[in-house]
Parts: C-alpha cells; sequence; structure tokens
C-alpha cells in the first residue's frame, strides 16, 4: 500500500485501550453548556489523528473552529447540523452521518432538539486545540 511520494508508514508498536472518561482533557470548544473532550490526542500517544468526543444538549453548539488540516465528524446520538461559516451553508447531520470539513473552512457544530453526541475531530491532530493545557500536555 502506498500513501504517495515521502510517505513511510508509521509501525505500531503496542496497541493501547484509551479510557472516554472524566480523565480525559476537556476542550474549550463548547459555547455555554455541555462537554468536549480529547481522547485520542498527541497528549495519548496519537500522533496522525485525534478523537475528540462532543456532548451537546439541545440547541447548544461548539465555537467557530478552523483547521489547517481536514476534520471529520460522526453522530453517534441524537442530530445536529453543521455550520459552513465561509459558504454560509447549513449541512444536517442525523443518526449514523459523518461529516467531512475540507481544511481551512470555518464551521461549528449545533445540536438538534433531542441534543447530539460526535466523535471526530482534525487529522493529523491540531496543536491548536491543546494550547490550553501547556507544554508538555
Amino acid at each position: 500500500m502506498s500513501g504517495g511520494p515521502g510517505y513511510e508508514p508509521v509501525i505500531p508498536s503496542r496497541a493501547r485501550i484509551l479510557p472516554d472518561d472524566d480523565t480525559c482533557p476537556e476542550l474549550p470548544i463548547v459555547v455555554e453548556s455541555g462537554r468536549a473532550w480529547a481522547v485520542a490526542w498527541p497528549g495519548s500517544g496519537a500522533h496522525l489523528r485525534s478523537m475528540h468526543r462532543i456532548s451537546l444538549p439541545a440547541s447548544a453548539s461548539t465555537v467557530p473552529l478552523r483547521h489547517p488540516m481536514e476534520s471529520v465528524y460522526y453522530v453517534m446520538a441524537g442530530a445536529a447540523v453543521a455550520h459552513d461559516l465561509d459558504l454560509q451553508q447549513e449541512h444536517p447531520l442525523t443518526l449514523g452521518s459523518m461529516i467531512l470539513i475540507d481544511p481551512g473552512t470555518r464551521y461549528e457544530l449545533v445540536a438538534g432538539d433531542e441534543g447530539a453526541e460526535l466523535v471526530g475531530g482534525p487529522c493529523p491532530p491540531d496543536p491548536g486545540m491543546y494550547t490550553h493545557l501547556g507544554e508538555g500536555h
């Protein structure tokens, strides 16, 4: 399998089970109510991807986000709308749907009437999402 010129696969030396609980670092990306936290990120040993959990009650949202790399989110429960703030477009997200957000796109995720549980994030990880954790996070 080839990943293109200069691609060198990373051979994992081990498999790890990562916690998805209150020990995960909070991400300051939710407006007022709700919670977001990093599960797979550089601080957990992930170098090529990030996986964040975002839990939003009804009508809650993330702050506007923009990353220099693409992002993907999957709706595990409830429903949401992804707002493309650059093009002023809305993309409905239903249970089981996934959205791919192009690099550099300014966006926000807004929960529907039932709230939303999402998992995903930028890939590779966006170091700017972890600056609040300080050096050596």
